[in-house]
């Protein structure tokens, strides 16, 4: 399984974002998957990722009530909604997909995307 995100860019503070994240294959629809992201000088942080079906989300603290994770399994796509963004939140998103959701929680997925910046300007 390859993994594509898109969707990064800058914005401004208080303002929105939607990331993508597009898998090869066929098997996508039997894989958790989810997001993380790194802040430069700052370890990689888990955001958020979502039971194969997309019926569970679990999220991360610093992800609640801003962050919104969604997947389309007939699009082999994973979602990311940003709301109400922060400079803080400027980091490089990484999505990521494995048939454990807890080994995404931890950061050891089996598959991982190659990132896509966001900058939020204050």
């Amino acid at each position: 399984v390859q993994l594509q995100a898109s969707g990064g860019g800058l914005v401004q503070a208080g303002g929105s974002l939607r990331l993508s994240c597009v898998a090869s294959g066929d098997t996508f629809s039997s894989l958790a998957a989810g997001w993380f992201r790194q802040a430069p000088g700052k370890e990689r942080e888990f955001l958020g990722a979502t039971i194969k079906s997309g019926e569970s989300t679990y999220y991360a603290d610093s992800a609640k009530g801003r962050f919104t994770i969604s997947r389309d399994n007939a699009k082999n796509t994973v979602y990311l909604q940003m709301n109400s963004l922060k400079p803080e939140d400027t980091a490089v998103y990484y999505c990521a997909a494995d048939q454990r959701l807890h080994s995404i929680v931890v950061l050891t997925p089996g598959y991982r995307g190659q990132g896509t910046q966001v900058t939020v300007s204050s």
